[in-house]
């Protein structure tokens, strides 16, 4: 059986953290120097894993990411990558500027989806680099290999029925400034979205054509998203408020270590949203910007924050503890293998 890894984006390389049989964790940067923008786990294969890089496109590991190796797309910014769950060796890579490719051959080969170019809009904009939008999100169908869902930071939620071959465009009440997509782990009419406009998060129950923006959220810049692997209704957002007097800044202050005014929220059914505590700190100083179930084991919650710690609830939320790790940073992605 293999030990849990936690591997994480930091400003320096990659963290990475294994379990392993004596019960200490062991820690060490991988990747040291390269500037990775996202992470992607093969759900088919536990060993692989994917990095998506500002210079060196994408880089695959087929040791639970111990060592790295190319696997296409150099001199490609890549912002986020997704492997299918339903067809060994699928890769979908989001790109910077906008624009999406695929591999079928776990990165060999890679082809670009051109009619998604004709999906850009003039006001796609933001203010994180430059100006520049591009692919923020990926999600893919885990119950049909042809419905895929893209989010633009700051554009739109695009969907294709046809894996690719036509998009149709911004998908109504969906967020525009989106930070996080993602499916159910099995209901595949299921998506939930992270973003920073709107109402900070949206979730859709026909497979991302039609969304609602749920009410009750205190703070309306979200960011990561995750839900149950049984309940499909019940859902997790992370967000921060935009500002907070006095702090004042370009950016929302979700992004500022140490005052970051963050909290976990749960959504169930009709319920509405409700503020998670149970031993968090409240609000949380550094930015929530990964949440992860676990589809083996409904109820597990993890929580990845920027300073590098790892909390974990396995009571839906309702209590938390500190996992004994730090990764130094989360910026700003973080995958669980298990």
């Amino acid at each position: 059986m293999n030990a849990r890894v936690f591997i994480s984006t930091t400003s320096q390389g990659l963290m990475r953290v294994e379990c392993r049989g004596n019960g200490q964790w062991h820690t060490e940067l991988v990747l040291a120097g390269q500037s990775v923008q996202c992470l992607a786990a093969d759900p088919l294969n536990s060993n692989i894993v994917y990095a998506g890089t500002r210079s060196s496109g994408v880089l695959k590991s087929e040791d639970r990411g111990e060592t790295w190796q190319a696997a296409g797309l150099s001199g490609t910014v890549v912002k986020s990558l997704a492997v299918s769950p339903l067809e060994p060796g699928v890769i979908y890579a989001g790109t910077k500027p906008p624009g999406i490719f695929v591999s079928h051959n776990r990165g060999q080969d890679w082809t670009e989806l051109d009619r998604f170019h004709k999906m850009r809009r003039w006001f796609w904009f933001t203010p994180a680099e430059a100006g520049a939008p591009y692919v923020q999100a990926l999600a893919l169908s885990p119950t049909d290999p042809n419905v895929i869902v893209a989010g633009i930071e700051y554009g739109a939620v695009l969907r294709s029925a046809d894996a690719g071959k036509t998009w149709q465009g911004h998908q109504r009440r969906a967020l525009r400034d989106c930070h996080s997509l993602t499916f159910h782990a099995a209901k595949g009419s299921w998506v939930y979205e992270g973003g920073g406009s709107g109402r900070g998060a949206a979730f859709s129950q026909d497979a991302g054509i039609t969304w609602t923006q749920p009410k009750g959220l205190d703070r309306h810049y979200g960011w990561a998203c995750a839900a149950d692997p049984v309940r499909p209704e019940v859902w997790y957002v992370s967000a921060a408020p935009l500002f907070v007097f006095p702090h004042f800044n370009k950016y929302p202050i979700g992004h500022f270590d140490g005052y970051a005014h963050a909290c976990i929220f749960r959504a169930t059914g009709g319920a509405g949203w409700q503020k998670l505590g149970g031993g968090l700190p409240q609000p949380l100083d550094y930015m929530p910007y990964a949440l992860l179930t676990d589809s083996a084991a409904p109820g597990h919650l993890y929580a990845g924050l920027s300073n590098g710690d790892v909390w974990f609830s396995a009571h839906y939320g309702d209590s938390w503890q500190l996992l004994p790790f730090n990764l130094t940073q989360i910026h700003r992605s973080l995958i669980m293998l298990s």
